[in-house]
């Protein structure tokens, strides 16, 4: 008994570890940056959802971003589905971009075409007052 206490123990603790690097967000600035532009592709995944959007950089040329989100089942939760935000839709998002400089974010808020402000980080936080 005593041993496969020990086991499980043992499975419980091998298995903790890649969870909590799974949501580690280190490679995310700290600061949030706003933007916008048309959705490309809307991905309603486990365990991170995805949406891309094209935008045009300081020459105007059209660039796409990755933007990360919470999983399909927390985004259902707060009304999110694929009518929601679709391919064409113009979003303003309120994110945190990657530290080194690429094309990604890691996706706070999102104001979609019908105006409406969700926290697609699955906080559940309230939109803030200035988006």
């Amino acid at each position: 008994m005593r041993f496969r206490l020990s086991v499980a123990a043992l499975c419980a603790v091998v298995f903790a570890f890649p969870v909590s690097a799974h949501h580690s967000h280190g490679n995310y600035m700290d600061t949030f940056s706003d933007m916008s532009g048309v959705v490309k592709e809307v991905h309603l995944v486990v365990p991170h959802s995805w949406v891309y959007m094209e935008m045009k950089d300081a020459n105007g040329q059209p660039q796409i971003w990755a933007l990360e989100a919470t999983g399909r089942n927390g985004l259902e939760r707060i009304g999110v589905t694929r009518e929601y935000v679709k391919p064409g839709d113009t979003i303003k998002v309120r994110c945190h971009p990657l530290r080194d400089g690429s094309r990604g974010c890691l996706l706070g808020f999102l104001k979609a075409s019908d105006g409406s402000v969700k926290d697609w980080d699955g906080n559940n936080a309230p939109a803030p007052s200035d988006f």
